[in-house]
């Protein structure tokens, strides 16, 4: 058996330092916003190169409050992709604004920049791209469509901690970033955390109001706010981890080049990566025409898989009555063709080799 993800390895590797700093804050009863969560915040600003990290309960809630925070509301319009986790849409929504879903690139699975900027109207205040599976958006573009027309950028980094272009950090080239801390990202927690960043001074501010009660002083609430905080407890697990963080992405990267050797001889379509850019392969998702072949074959040899995404966001009863959708061909196409394969930094060549044995088998 050959597991999606394996998150005892990478506790083994950290036992001591883990249950060490889980002791300390259990002996300390300082549970909720105390030292490590800002020394955390200040350790992933310094790391993300941003002027403000601020943690909170999940990503979606970094998505959510971002959106309000940067003042998109009701009548507003926002660009973003169909090839993403649902949440990436319900921000939109949270906030009474409207998606509008856009075409995605058939080598990187990210959002057109040719899709957007046919999609920009005179209600579009706007864009979020996904940096999806771990590799960056175009933001060079997006950033430049961005200043021409007037709009908003809010990234949705939940699958791409630790990626970058030229040394620049995904949650840096926006108006605001949105991580997320769940356990299987490349950044895990144990349990639900997620980080919200940005460089201007007045949307940071505006998103710690929203996360904490609209609350800055005791006592004293300036706007109706949300409870959201990233726990003691998750923070320091963060602390731990996020000095490990290019070395498990290196890892990922490793994994990844392995599969793509392995897989090179066959007609399947493997990820492509820019050498400027770093993926950091929270997902390793190849197109194959034999997709549920592959499945079938995968299972019977008990090895993890996932389909990310098998339905656009556009075709999700959620959002199809509430959304404007442009001509999807591709990501229709890739909902169609992709596969994730097992991704984890502690993979053996041995298993590399045993799940490419049993696709090419199908």
């Amino acid at each position: 058996m050959i597991p999606m993800l394996d998150l005892k390895l990478q506790y083994a590797t950290l036992k001591n330092e883990i249950d060490a700093a889980v002791a300390d804050v259990l002996q300390n009863t300082h549970f909720i916003m105390g030292p490590n969560v800002q020394q955390f915040e200040s350790e992933a600003a310094q790391y993300l190169g941003v002027k403000h990290a601020i943690s909170c309960n999940s990503g979606t809630d970094a998505l959510h409050l971002a959106l309000r925070a940067c003042g998109i509301g009701e009548n507003d319009e926002v660009i973003t992709t169909p090839f993403s986790f649902a949440a990436t849409a319900e921000a939109i929504c949270y906030v009474g604004a409207t998606p509008v879903f856009v075409d995605i690139e058939s080598d990187t699975y990210n959002i057109s920049t040719k899709a957007i900027e046919s999609a920009i109207s005179s209600n579009t205040k706007a864009i979020l791209p996904v940096h999806i599976f771990g590799q960056v958006a175009n933001m060079q573009e997006i950033t430049k469509l961005a200043k021409d027309n007037n709009l908003k950028i809010i990234e949705d980094c939940a699958q791409s901690f630790g990626a970058h272009i030229n040394n620049q950090q995904t949650g840096s080239f926006g108006d605001a970033g949105c991580f997320s801390f769940f356990p299987s990202k490349n950044l895990g927690c144990y349990g639900d955390g997620g980080l919200f960043t940005t460089n201007s001074d007045d949307i940071a501010e505006q998103f710690t109001l929203l996360k904490s009660h609209g609350s800055k002083v005791r006592n004293q609430h300036e706007m109706v706010g949300w409870n959201s905080r990233l726990d003691e407890l998750q923070a320091a697990i963060l602390r731990i981890k996020l000095k490990n963080i290019d070395e498990f992405n290196k890892n990922r990267m490793t994994v990844a080049k392995k599969y793509n050797e392995l897989l090179s001889s066959t007609s399947i379509s493997t990820p492509s990566f820019e050498e400027n850019m770093s993926h950091v392969f929270h997902q390793y998702t190849l197109l194959s025409e034999k997709r549920d072949a592959i499945s079938e074959q995968l299972n019977k040899e008990s090895i993890g898989h996932a389909i990310y995404y098998p339905i656009p966001l556009s075709e999700q009863p959620a959002f199809s009555s509430i959304s404007h959708t442009k001509s999807l061909n591709i990501t229709q196409e890739i909902c169609n063709k992709c596969i994730s394969l097992p991704m984890y930094p502690e993979m053996s060549d041995e298993q590399i080799e045993k799940v490419v044995d049993t696709v090419k088998r199908a």
